[in-house]
């Protein structure tokens, strides 16, 4: 080929790679008019750690206070049945990086969990074995951090990863910029200064590791705000341990006294104490605190006059802890918790406002997922999402702008047990529906959330004709996903299980009672400087 030849060749191929991203450039650009917004959306997902769909002021706790979260549920939609994808967290996570269910990503438990024998060799005296699970995100997913900086976005992560190590770290999945996102799951060093976390170094003793993510998120906006960002705030908050400052504490403290004390605060469920009562003062401080960090982000937005075109996401990646961990909340009315098959393990504040949508709906009715996030953003990016990625989730998006979509399962699939309770299920909703089926021994339950959300009345034998439909479409999902399914322990010993069960019904009840009472107590004293806030900057 000549030289002359050459140039021509080049020239076109340029020509049509420009004509290309035109192309594309306007039909983004008609996605993101069709979807109100004047220009690519800036995007702002936070996630909170472990909070429960009762745990906020909007959702009707009278001794929780969380104004700041109150506010995003006020300018936005509030989706009255939000779900996360899992009930414990690495598998709800992955399932909001990916837009797949936990069978999807493989992601099943929480990531250094045991399994199979080594579960056994801990100890553990449980009638089934769980399976082996993936132990990070998978190099070929595409997160969505990864579909919004292909979009030209700036990408940002501040706080809890806890999606594996090595390459699976957040720089590594489509996040630019990283602070303090690292492969453990819990604040290693606590809340306060000086904590352990390589990702990010404290300032100063004392300092908040709370507000240090938020500072950190509204530093980011600030030197982007000329461009479109998608910034990802990950609290470890409200995760144990719980701690707080001694101020908040006396205020919640005081508080409870002035609601009244109740004189007991747990009951045995399915085989560990729960908390029934929220009026725990430091773990009211711990939200009070994440909420006031939430702030400070909602105020750099209105300072730089950004809050017009973004859209700010909230929720939690799975419900309240009220048993097992540091035992902090109550989900009630709704049953259970974190690590539970019941609503209160999985129900969470699910809030998602788009400013430049005038008549969004207040609240949505329709049983949405953390799985929809992807595909929701994406949406209202203009982000066509590659069709290698396959994606569960729906864009919610129609929803939004007071359009209906067609009803559809949701399913879940948690074949391993937590320290909270909770039993290896795979789960279905359909409509007002929703069936349990227990790996343990293949009990199924099935409950009409409409008539019963605290899933009180297990009504199989009244509609037997609807579990086995659910039942088919539960297991033929099972099957086409290949989930992994726990396997039978031939070393269970039940009179072992049972005096197990009599020691948390008496021992540790009593034991988590007395802390209670302690937490409440006008004398109350951590014995370390208060978890390390009072330090103070040399």
């Amino acid at each position: 080929m000549n030289v002359k030849k050459k140039v021509e060749l080049v020239f076109c191929l340029c020509f049509a790679a420009i004509f290309m991203n035109s192309c594309k450039s306007k039909d983004d650009q008609k996605k993101i008019a069709e979807n109100g917004a004047e220009n690519k959306p800036n995007i702002i997902f936070i996630l909170a750690d472990d909070l429960g769909a009762n745990d906020l002021s909007y959702a009707g706790s009278t001794y929780y206070e969380t104004p700041s979260i109150d506010r995003i549920a006020k300018e936005g939609t509030i989706f009255t049945q939000g779900y996360a994808a899992a009930q414990v967290c690495s598998p709800s996570r992955a399932s909001i990086m990916t837009g797949q269910y936990t069978t999807g990503h493989g992601i099943t438990d929480w990531i250094g969990a045991a399994s199979g024998e080594a579960w056994k060799n801990q100890g553990h005296n449980t009638k089934v074995l769980p399976p082996a699970y993936t132990h990070s995100l998978s190099e070929g997913s595409v997160t969505i951090a990864e579909a919004m900086k292909n979009a030209g976005y700036k990408t940002f992560f501040a706080g809890k990863w806890h999606l594996g190590e090595g390459n699976s770290i957040p720089e590594n999945h489509g996040f630019e910029i990283n602070k303090g996102g690292w492969a453990v799951g819990t604040p290693k060093g606590g809340y306060y200064a000086p904590w352990k976390n390589p990702k990010l170094e404290a300032k100063y003793d004392g300092e908040s590791l709370t507000m240090r993510l938020a500072e950190e998120t509204a530093d980011f906006i600030t030197q982007n705000k000329n461009q479109p960002f998608f910034a990802f705030l990950s609290f470890y908050a409200v995760h144990g341990p719980i701690e707080t400052t001694e101020e908040k504490w006396k205020k919640y403290r005081n508080k409870a006294e002035a609601q009244g004390i109740p004189e007991t605060g747990f009951e045995m469920e399915r085989v560990l104490p729960i908390r029934m009562v929220q009026d725990n003062p430091v773990y009211a401080g711990l939200l009070e605190t994440m909420d006031d960090a939430i702030g400070v982000v909602l105020e750099k937005l209105k300072e730089l006059n950004l809050d017009k075109n973004t859209i700010i996401v909230f929720t939690s990646d799975n419900g309240g802890v009220a048993s097992g961990d540091a035992y902090a909340t109550t989900n009630l009315p709704l049953r259970g918790g974190k690590g539970y098959q019941w609503e209160g393990g999985i129900r969470e504040p699910y809030l998602i406002k788009a400013p430049f949508l005038k008549d969004a709906p207040k609240t949505i009715d329709y049983p949405v997922s953390g799985i929809d996030f992807y595909p929701t953003l994406l949406d209202f990016a203009g982000i066509t999402s590659q069709p290698t990625q396959k994606i569960d989730g729906i864009s919610l998006a129609p929803l939004l702008k007071g359009e209906s979509v067609t009803e559809r399962p949701l399913f879940w699939h948690y074949p391993h047990y937590g320290n909270q309770g909770g039993a290896p299920v795979s789960i279905i909703r359909k409509e007002h529906w929703k069936l349990i089926h227990f790996w343990e021994d293949g009990v199924d339950e099935l409950y009409n959330l409409s008539e019963d959300p605290s899933e009180t009345n297990n009504v199989i034998e009244k509609n037997s004709v609807i579990a086995q439909t659910l039942r088919k479409e539960l297991d033929t999902y099972l099957s086409e996903s290949n989930a992994a399914i726990p396997t039978r322990n031939p070393d269970y010993d039940e009179s072992l299980a049972q005096k197990q069960y009599q020691k948390r019904s008496t021992e540790v009840r009593e034991r988590l009672e007395k802390q209670r009472k302690d937490f409440l107590s006008k004398d109350f004293d951590p014995k370390n400087n208060w978890y390390d806030s009072q330090q103070t900057k040399d």
